[in-house]
């Protein structure tokens, strides 16, 4: 069996400032950037070998992306299904408010506007479903964002709520999982 890589964005504005970023857009840091760089020198002095790099089309995780490619080598594509869990009326107000978490405990809730966890569990599911059909003969680096890393991680492992809440990957921490 395969395997693939995920890679959380550099970090951004938003995660300086605290605040839920989700589906809106907030930009790479000078300090992202330079953490972007260096997951792709590390990439490279590290051995790791990948055929593709797909990216949410959030500009911090292309960014990322992009930036790793560059460094790498490796080329990239942007998948739309990547894009990070939208929080409805949640984006923008600080991570860890109270009642923010206390919602976060109803998988179905939608945020009001938003997704709802199943519906996040559903295009990642699917999605990593397709690379592990290809992980034979295609090898992948996944460059988005902590909802996703989460999801991804719930795909291999068995979580209470309470750990799938807790669980998080920091800003270019590069993470292989295996099929």
């Amino acid at each position: 069996m395969g395997h693939f890589y995920f890679v959380r964005h550099g970090q951004t504005v938003w995660n300086v400032e605290n605040k839920i970023c989700g589906a809106t857009d907030s930009p790479l840091t000078e300090h992202g950037r330079q953490q972007a760089a260096e997951t792709g020198k590390n990439i490279v002095e590290s051995g790791i070998k990948a055929d593709e790099i797909l990216y949410s089309p959030l500009s911090r995780a292309a960014d990322t992306a992009k930036i790793i490619s560059e460094m790498s080598g490796i080329p990239c594509r942007e998948e739309p299904r990547l894009i990070e869990q939208n929080f409805g009326k949640w984006e923008s107000t600080p991570r860890d408010g109270k009642e923010f978490k206390k919602a976060k405990e109803s998988f179905a809730c939608r945020y009001e506007g938003g997704e709802s966890m199943l519906q996040l569990a559903q295009r990642i599911y699917n999605l990593l479903d397709e690379i592990k059909q290809e992980s034979d003969h295609k090898t992948y680096i996944l460059v988005a964002h902590n909802g996703i890393s989460r999801m991804i991680q719930s795909y291999f492992t068995d979580m209470t709520n309470e750990e799938f809440a807790s669980f998080g990957v920091k800003n270019c921490q590069v993470v292989r999982y295996d099929f």
